[in-house]
């Protein structure tokens, strides 16, 4: 449903409320009860029409009706200058019926957020850039002050900046939460989107910083002003549930045309449009316009929350011919078991075994079933055959008593967990294990990864999973050969067993090397506390991990587990031996993606051996030189595991030893999800037909996974398979697993959406931030199969076609030739993303960059989910030293941050101090001339000439010195917030980086600044223009 206009400020001793009958707001007097659907003190204005056009139209209490604004508008509303003399014109929609005829308002866009300059209302009527509004109304507005209403002429005017009290497309239907891109429009090209050749649309533009503000603390900059919409962004508010759009959707709801409400459809000229990066971090998944009664539940959890599950696009066509023809990938992005923060709704546990599921598709009851023959069957969503309910359903076996089944939740949650019976085991369900596999060589010794891992883990014990006490536990040392620990029950001292025999690897005492946690817990803490010390003295470079790796999988391949693999160096020595194979000069060249590729097979085969066995493998590795991420990279991908990489990892520079120790903490605690197995399932018609992720692809569609870490993200592609006649279609994904408590359980995430087939409505339910998490595991793929350079080119291609088609289909050009690059607002980001996207360490074109980090952002591409790929494509910049006095402090939603800034160069002040992030870095830049009581307050040291450049010294809990003043303290907290702001184990280095310091390092920190040139990559407006020719070029 559209968002309706709000009113002005209300006199005192008023209030107003929406009168659903009126399709407007009645304003009530406090004292009197008195209510009238005139604003207070505005009686009505002789009419000059005739009673059959005063039914035509409707008064507007807040002035000329604008498109939805841009959701960075972040200035406060105030009263109205001059409003006492202003009149109120019709609302001007053709969403509206009552609106089928009079006068029409002309709809005047809202000047875009200028980074520069303040989101300002238009100037009034008759001042430089003014124009006066057409139309009339019957029932104006008059001024509640003594004296004659001014003149009127032909034409109406209105006070300019009435706009700023606009919040909805003015349809007139009662008010929804949610956010400017649901709201509903009619469908079709905009001709009011923003061009940089209009003249009357600079001239709206104002500056955005008060030049004549005074100066800051520290004398140089303006402060920023502060948008707190963008702090932090909610989840959408009443998600799936169906607005009103237009005169058709209101007759559609009431039963008359039979049709779901349809999405709004904006079109937006991406030549000259700035774009805002808070308009990004706060953009949501398109409403999903469901139509009427598509469920029986009325529950805001209905359908599932994109942060587990969303789709490429929130509308799926109805034949195949018509996603061809849009050039739109369809897929599921997936996050089966998202991190619970603070706030976030625990997933609902259903405990009493009572599980419903269709005879013949085998789906899960959920809020999408039908209830028929009275409730005692329910017919599926999916393949509409109808099932018996279970007697037990609408019974309460906690109480003993009748329940009310509509209570349930799995009739009320979309995502849901059920306590599985025994029909779901083959086996019963394997305690937690894990084996921990450390190098223990020369290099692992010398850079301190051995203690710091020894430390941690020591310090983790307490924090492993073992709620039943059935948590097993083993450490394996490997350098040139194996070192197993003996931890018999009872004792007190382990006691170590060294097998040299690399190609036959045999267990000495298989029962005392795999103990028990809490029955051998101190054995273990002697064991982890003396573990750096044993070899404190070696000169071996030895490194069996092959051979290590096979011993693990020996001790548990009966039972399944968690191996923990950590290595410093390249394994050189028994099975699985690999070579330093980078060569400096193929990097840059069409032969560099054969150092993305694994050396050898001996890895992939043995991780399809584990995931057999339901054995998982994390892979850790350290290193200042080659260690071959390709290679070792595979083990994770097919087990269901993660990577992490540290290079050039020294524990003597604290910050490097606190960021592994954090995440090593984080991940061993998690709670961890084994011998899982996941399938989606789908309405009748459509196929699950590409699967992006670390999985083993078991049959046609189970993907098998050994362990299902936290906060990791899967991508399906989706083909549609035969024409679809249901108005709207459901996806389900179940995942079978086993908890670390000893229990099997399946969670189920359910997501309905509605059927279409209209191609403007494909382009207007597009999640941007979905399809360039798929476009970025398309590609990775693609750079592993053949070339980088095919990969880059793959992702400028499917960029090109999406543009290319929706300017023949959407716009009155077609395919001819166009001084304009145009596509929906909801994906107006998608080319800046894909220009991040081209220019990310994983896929940009460049002879720097070694194969080792390229491999490990690659890992991280296919993995991250969208919380943290988003930053990870499009970083966040931040100006610290003008920012406002709010920011840092704490606010209702925690600390308070920064307005974020275009990635542009052109941001960098020499004075500045800037703060720069993609979820894995923070750079914290100072320019040259910052003065030295920002160096002092920052960093404790007087002059800009004695600071240091590179890692910054992390004391315990803080990332820079806490000093006596109020900038220090609010810089800390802001570093801390985004540290800790973001699902998943990630904790970003802190690098200083001085403007005139460190090449290297500075040429890093500026990499992030993705609109700018970068070597032979282009600007973002010089890719604009690149993606305008080729578009013209080609025939669509």
């Amino acid at each position: 449903m559209s968002q309706p206009v709000p009113h002005p400020p209300l006199p005192p001793g008023w209030q107003a409320q929406w009168d659903q009958s009126a399709g407007r707001y009645a304003f009530i007097e406090s004292a009197t009860g008195r209510s009238q659907l005139l604003f207070p003190g505005t009686p009505l204005a002789p009419s000059t029409r005739s009673p059959a056009s005063r039914h035509a139209s409707r008064a507007s209490v807040s002035g000329p009706i604008a498109p939805p604004p841009v959701s960075n508008s972040s200035f406060s509303p105030t009263p109205l200058p001059g409003f006492a003399g202003a009149r109120g014109p019709p609302v001007a929609g053709s969403g509206n019926p009552l609106l089928a005829r009079g006068n029409r308002v002309p709809i005047a866009p809202l000047p875009p957020f200028n980074p520069n300059g303040a989101n300002r209302p238009p100037p009034p009527p008759g001042a430089p850039g003014g124009s006066p509004v057409a139309g009339g109304d019957p029932r104006a507005m008059t001024p509640p002050t003594a004296g004659p209403p001014p003149a009127r002429g032909s034409r109406r005017q209105y006070a300019a900046n009435t706009a700023a009290y606009i919040a909805g497309d003015g349809t007139g239907g009662p008010p929804v939460s949610g956010h400017g891109h649901s709201a509903s429009v009619s469908v079709g090209p905009s001709s009011n989107f923003f061009s940089p050749a209009d003249p009357a649309a600079h001239q709206q533009q104002q500056p955005f910083f008060n030049p004549n503000a005074p100066p800051d603390q520290y004398g140089q900059g303006q402060q920023q002003p502060q948008q707190p919409g963008f702090q932090q962004p909610g989840p959408p508010q009443g998600y799936g549930q169906p607005p009103v759009a237009g005169m058709t959707n209101q007759f559609g709801q009431m039963g008359i045309a039979g049709q779901r409400p349809v999405a709004s459809l904006s079109t937006t000229n991406l030549v000259g449009l700035p774009l805002h990066p808070g308009e990004l971090y706060a953009m949501q998944p398109p409403e999903i316009l469901l139509p009427p009664n598509a469920s029986f539940s009325q529950s805001e959890t209905r359908n599932a929350d994109p942060s587990y599950q969303r789709m490429t696009i929130n509308a799926i066509p109805t034949t195949n011919s018509l996603l061809n023809k849009s050039k739109l990938p369809l897929a599921l992005v997936i996050t089966p078991y998202r991190s619970i923060k603070a706030g976030d709704e625990p997933v609902p546990v259903v405990s009493d075994t009572v599980i419903a599921r269709c005879r013949r598709c085998r789906t899960y009851i959920n809020p999408y079933v039908t209830f028929i023959e009275g409730g005692q069957r329910w017919k599926c969503c999916m393949c509409n055959l109808s099932n018996e309910v279970p007697q037990l359903f609408d019974w309460d076996q906690e109480k003993n008593q009748p329940a009310d089944r509509y209570q349930r939740a799995e009739l009320n949650s979309a995502v849901v967990e059920f306590v599985a019976p025994t029909e779901y085991m083959v086996r019963p369900p394997q305690p937690p294990i894990y084996i921990f596999i450390i190098d223990v060589s020369y290099a692992a010794i010398n850079s301190g990864m051995v203690a710091t891992a020894a430390r941690t883990l020591l310090e983790s014990l307490d924090r492993l999973p073992n709620d039943d006490s059935r948590t097993k536990i083993s450490i394996i040392a490997v350098d040139s050969c194996l070192h197993f620990f003996s931890l018999p029950a009872g004792s007190t001292e382990p006691s170590m067993l060294v097998v040299g025999d690399l190609d036959d690897v045999f267990l000495p005492k298989p029962a005392d090397i795999l103990v028990n946690l809490v029955e051998a817990k101190v054995a273990i803490e002697s064991l982890l506390g003396r573990l750096s010390d044993m070899f404190k003295d070696t000169h071996n470079v030895g490194n069996a991990l092959g051979a290590a790796l096979q011993a693990a999988f020996k001790l548990i391949s009966h039972v399944g587990g968690k191996v923990i693999a950590l290595s410093a160096s390249l394994p050189n020595v028994g099975p699985g031996a690999l070579k330093n194979r980078e060569d400096s000069k193929i990097l840059g060249t069409a032969k560099e993606s054969t150092l993305l590729q694994a050396a050898t097979g001996f890895y992939k085969n043995f991780a399809i051996e584990c995931s057999r066995s339901q054995v998982s493998v994390d892979m850790w590795l350290f290193s200042a030189a080659y260690t071959d991420v390709a290679t070792l990279s595979g083990l994770p991908r097919y087990t269901g595991g993660q990577t992490y990489f540290y290079p050039s990892f020294n524990a003597s520079r604290s910050e490097d030893a606190l960021k592994f120790a954090h995440e090593f903490g984080t991940v061993v605690a998690d709670p961890i999800c084994l011998e899982a197995v996941m399938r989606v399932r789908a309405s009748k018609g459509i196929r699950m037909s590409a699967f992006h992720g670390n999985f083993f692809v078991r049959s046609t569609d189970l993907l098998s996974l050994a362990a299902v870490p936290m906060d990791q993200s899967y991508a399906i592609e989706i083909q549609i398979e035969d024409p679809l006649s249901a108005p709207f279609v459901v996806f389900q994904t179940a995942v079978l697993h086993t908890t670390a408590f000893g229990e099997r359980r399946i969670r189920v995430i359910t997501l309905a959406l509605p059927t279409t087939s209209s191609i403007s409505d494909l382009y207007a339910n597009v999640d941007t931030v979905a399809l360039a998490t798929l476009l970025a595991d398309k590609a990775v793929e693609r750079s592993m199969q053949a070339k980088l350079e095919d990969a880059r080119d793959a992702v400028i291609n499917k960029l090109v076609d999406i543009l290319g088609t929706y300017k023949a289909t959407m716009t009155s050009s077609g395919s001819g030739a166009s001084p304009q690059l145009v596509i929906s607002e909801n994906m107006k980001f998608l080319p800046l993303l894909m220009l991040g996207l081209l220019k990310h360490i994983g896929l940009r074109q460049s002879s720097m960059i070694p194969s080792d980090l390229r491999a490990y952002a690659q890992a991280l591409l296919t993995t991250l989910p969208s919380q943290l790929l988003l930053p990870y494509l499009h970083p966040i910049f931040y100006s610290l030293h003008n920012m406002p006095k709010d920011c840092g402090t704490i606010g209702e939603n925690g600390v308070v941050l920064p307005l974020p800034l275009p990635l542009s160069s052109e941001r960098l002040e020499r004075h500045g101090l800037f703060l720069l992030e993609d979820g894995q870095n923070i750079f914290l830049w100072v320019g040259r001339d910052a003065v030295p009581q920002l160096v002092m307050d920052v960093f404790d040291i007087p002059t800009y000439a004695d600071l240091r450049s590179g890692k910054r010294r992390l004391l315990i809990q803080q990332t820079l010195p806490v000093l006596e003043n109020p900038f220090s303290q609010r810089i800390n907290a802001i570093i801390g917030k985004v540290r800790e702001a973001r699902r998943g184990p990630y904790y970003p280095h802190l690098y200083v980086v001085k403007e005139d310091g460190e090449p290297s390092l500075r040429q890093w920190a500026l990499s992030l600044l993705i609109e700018d040139r970068m070597d032979q990559l282009p600007s973002y407006n010089q890719w604009i223009g690149q993606l305008k020719d080729k578009v013209n070029d080609k025939s669509f």
